[in-house]
């Protein structure tokens, strides 16, 4: 009785032994096509295109902006704060998008992983706790500036990604 599950449990482990990980290209390729996908449905949302992304909002400094250098960690740190936002907002335009977020932070990680870098998780910040009283005030605002901010992030990375990323 003892011996079928014992035999399951070897020829699993085998299987696992023999198929081997992931290719790193494929997570890399995986990572950018995520990210080109979520600057399109940025670009998608209709109320995005009739605000200026050089229009200046007071009061939302907290929302992360341009990185010169973009390491992984500082990509997850950054992403986590958006992932914080995008929650935060009632809109059901940002749903999916905090979704891919997410998906794309695991990304970020099978990366960091690959390259043996120490990748403790992102924690967002403290500073967003007041969010919800600043989102009553502008949620329109708000909901603007984050998306344009992120897709500009995101862009960032794309290009960030092509060249040799630190840890």
């Amino acid at each position: 009785m003892h011996r079928r599950p014992l035999c399951h449990f070897l020829w699993l482990w085998l299987y696992l032994f023999y198929t081997g990980a992931v290719p790193i290209q494929k997570v890399e390729d995986d990572t950018k096509t995520l990210i080109k996908t979520l600057v399109t449905r940025i670009n998608d949302i209709a109320h995005m295109q009739s605000v200026s992304s050089k229009q200046k909002v007071a009061g939302l400094d907290f929302i992360p902006s341009f990185h010169p250098v973009l390491s992984l960690s500082k990509m997850d740190q950054t992403l986590a704060i958006y992932q914080q936002i995008l929650v935060s907002l009632p809109s059901r335009n940002v749903m999916q998008i905090s979704n891919d977020l997410k998906n794309l932070q695991d990304l970020l990680r099978l990366l960091a992983s690959s390259k043996s870098c120490p990748y403790p998780r992102a924690r967002g910040l403290e500073s967003l706790k007041g969010l919800g009283r600043l989102l009553e005030a502008s949620l329109h605002s708000t909901e603007v500036v984050a998306l344009n901010r992120l897709k500009g992030f995101l862009q960032d990375m794309l290009l960030q990604l092509d060249f040799n990323t630190e840890c």
